[in-house]
């Protein structure tokens, strides 16, 4: 039962967003701006279990000295890890007229992967599109014409989970009605839980043993402070979009005046991105920032244009 899933407003929330003002609370989905994603094929079968591990996966993947909080859900065969910074979530929220108070649930943009089923623009230079499964932004420069941002984003973007931010509050978020029901939902529930205990205790017996097979293997699992070989062979990090995004983000980095981008491909293992420059400068440049990358530019024949190509 939902109470207040999509009947409420959702806001999407991302860097380049106006100022808004809220006479009534709304829920807040999250571009990939503000959280770190990972995904992991693991061999445990509830979210509880795979969130134990969370802190170890993202190991040399966030800021230090930040409190991370972590969202876990499953996508296919798939665990989807989340880690976020709800402090900066709030500043930012705060610096748009969005309090705490008025945030009644805050979503991330993959857990609506599926939704995404063309281009979303964010602003004039930017757009949310999918890329393997896995929402990211990119400049809107780079998308085909068949490919511009026509999606319109609604309430029907709401997913079923979400994430309640910490704080105090000047008004209750459930009428007595709600608050009620939700009584009377909890206790069903709690019948429900008590009748599968018992069908539950055998597989929980299981699935703990193979879950402490897996820490003894790997130790990193169950402690963020423990260095263990063996964990780095097991957790394969998703090494190749990382680098798909970053590649986006160095091209988006080589276009201004006088530099256009006139093709892009990326996929599994390679990209090729070709560049329009008005002059020798602009080329030379693009060079530069090729460089900078660690790309390899070469000039396109009869032209000032570029052609930057590589594996990832």
């Amino acid at each position: 039962m939902n109470f207040m899933g999509k009947t409420k407003e959702l806001l999407l929330v991302h860097t380049a967003m106006p100022r808004v003002t809220l006479d009534e609370s709304v829920n807040v989905m999250l571009t990939p701006q503000f959280y770190t994603l990972k995904k992991e094929a693991l061999p445990v079968k509830y979210a509880f279990q795979a969130k134990k591990i969370a802190v170890s996966l993202f190991e040399g993947l966030l800021e230090d000295d930040v409190d991370y909080e972590y969202m876990v859900s499953k996508e296919k065969d798939t665990w989807v890890f989340i880690a976020y910074d709800v402090e900066k979530i709030s500043t930012f929220l705060e610096s748009k007229g969005i309090s705490r108070q008025k945030v009644a649930k805050l979503f991330f943009a993959q857990q609506s992967v599926d939704a995404f089923k063309s281009p979303l623009a964010l602003s004039e230079t930017e757009a949310l599109v999918v890329i393997d499964e896995t929402v990211v932004v990119v400049p809107s420069m780079a998308l085909d014409e068949e490919e511009q941002p026509s999606l319109v984003f609604d309430a029907g973007f709401t997913p079923s989970q979400g994430v309640t931010l910490k704080g105090e509050s000047t008004s209750s978020v459930l009428t007595q009605k709600q608050a009620i029901s939700l009584a009377a939902v909890f206790m069903a529930f709690a019948g429900i839980f008590l009748f599968e205990g018992t069908r539950y205790g055998g597989d929980s017996v299981e699935s703990e043993a193979k879950l402490q097979a897996l820490y003894e293997e790997y130790p990193a699992f169950s402690s963020s402070y423990t260095r263990d070989a063996e964990l780095e062979k097991y957790r394969s990090i998703d090494k190749n979009e990382r680098k798909k995004r970053d590649t986006i983000k160095a091209f988006s980095g080589m276009i201004f005046k006088g530099v256009t981008l006139t093709a892009l491909h990326v996929d599994e293992k390679s990209f090729k991105a070709q560049f329009s420059c008005i002059d020798t400068e602009a080329a030379n440049k693009v060079k530069a920032l090729a460089k900078k990358a660690h790309y390899i530019a070469s000039k396109v024949k009869g032209s000032t244009d570029l052609s930057i190509e590589g594996t990832l």
